[in-house]
């Protein structure tokens, strides 16, 4: 190992010396590398995005098995089916309560901004708490009050002003289908892509602002479980025994429900993830004409190389070194102006974009993938470098 570790330094680092001999072409490549990452680490971040703000609601959800429509879809078009499937549930051994939560899109005033935007509204059971959400928790006497909800401080717009009232304990009131509600407290979901934000406020307001529709529609059945009983087996004599209008899902089977729906069914995740795929292709191309243009310039060169007896491998050598070197470079210039974009669309959209490392890492495999892929395309042109080249 030592010997190996001597023999490296002694190697003149001609990769090196050949990049850096033409400045400019290689502040061209470093930049192209850059941009390749930068395109990858965005859609990445978007795809991420994309699937975690579209389950947000789903997790912060406390119950251990949940029943949705048989045609349920996306949390915006779950559909309904009947309460009495929540009756039906209590009779299994190990159920010990199942609550009824209901879900809505409604167009709401910003009270801020007098501007109508869509939420997604919840109504809930306030004797009973539903929500792993301690803010709502705490206040869910405030909206057994008539038109009273709670608004999500994460929603995507202008609620600062609104924000800092509530948290004075001043009260705020609006609009919301001709009817004036007040906004008593403040939680924090977070704003999706199918959604600017979300209220919570009790099941007979929610009834009241969805005057048409049945108290008898739920839209989602949590249940929660004796204590000792497992999930997926109560989940399985629910789905044998209940009606086929209904389906029963653990916790996480009903948050893998919405992202199995969003991967088959959303295009959008297709186009993030092809992004993905052209900022790889970008980066190959970028590479392989710095590398091609490169081993063409030195061709006699390496001719000569050959001549005085270095083998092909030595000269694959070189250019691989000049393919990882452009690796390392490019990325950290991309993955620092990454993490400046993902700042400023986290600012403007609310979307919760994040730079976690096993992303940096996989980026940075995938750069390095990318060059070194190059580097084996453009290598092609030293199997022509002949030593009669130079005579």
């Amino acid at each position: 190992m030592i010997g190996l570790i001597q023999q490296i330094q002694r190697r003149t680092p001609l990769g090196w010396l050949q990049l850096n001999y033409e400045k400019s072409r290689l502040a061209v490549a470093i930049s192209g590398i850059a941009f390749a990452d930068i395109l990858m680490f965005m859609q990445l971040g978007f795809l991420t995005a994309l699937y975690d703000t579209n389950t947000l609601f789903h997790r912060s959800l406390k119950t251990d098995l949940v029943i949705i429509s048989s045609e349920a879809r996306e949390l915006a078009n779950m559909g309904t089916f009947s309460r009495r499937r929540l009756y039906q549930a209590m009779d299994v051994p190990g159920v010990k309560s199942a609550e009824a939560l209901y879900i809505n899109n409604i167009e709401w005033q910003n009270p801020q901004t007098r501007r109508k935007t869509e939420l997604l509204v919840a109504g809930v059971n306030p004797d009973h708490p539903v929500f792993n959400l301690p803010e709502v928790n705490q206040k869910l006497d405030q909206i057994k009050l008539p038109d009273t909800l709670l608004l999500d401080r994460a929603s995507r717009g202008e609620y600062q002003q609104v924000v800092a009232q509530i948290n004075q304990g001043q009260t705020v009131m609006t609009e919301i289908e001709r009817r004036t509600v007040t906004v008593a407290g403040l939680f924090e979901i977070g704003s999706s892509f199918t959604s600017d934000g979300t209220l919570i406020t009790s099941d007979q307001n929610f009834l009241r602002l969805f005057p048409k529709r049945e108290a008898g529609a739920v839209t989602l059945g949590l249940i929660e479980l004796q204590s000792g009983y497992d999930p997926q087996q109560v989940a399985a004599v629910l789905n044998a025994t209940l009606p086929k209008d209904i389906r029963v899902l653990t916790y996480r089977g009903f948050v893998q429900f919405q992202e199995d729906w969003i991967t088959e069914n959303q295009p959008i995740s297709f186009v993030f993830g092809l992004g993905t795929l052209m900022g790889f292709i970008v980066g190959v191309v970028i590479v392989y004409q710095i590398l091609s243009t490169d081993v063409n310039d030195h061709k006699a060169e390496y001719a000569t190389f050959k001549a005085m007896g270095y083998r092909n491998r030595y000269l694959l050598g070189v250019v691989f070194e000049e393919a990882v070197i452009l690796a390392v470079l490019g990325f950290v210039p991309g993955v620092s102006v990454a993490l400046g974009l993902y700042h400023i669309t986290r600012n403007a959209t609310a979307l919760p974009l994040a730079m976690p490392l096993m992303r940096v890492v996989l980026v940075l495999v995938l750069t390095i993938f990318m060059c070194a892929l190059s580097g084996a395309i453009a290598t092609r042109k030293l199997q022509s470098a002949d030593p009669a080249d130079i005579f």
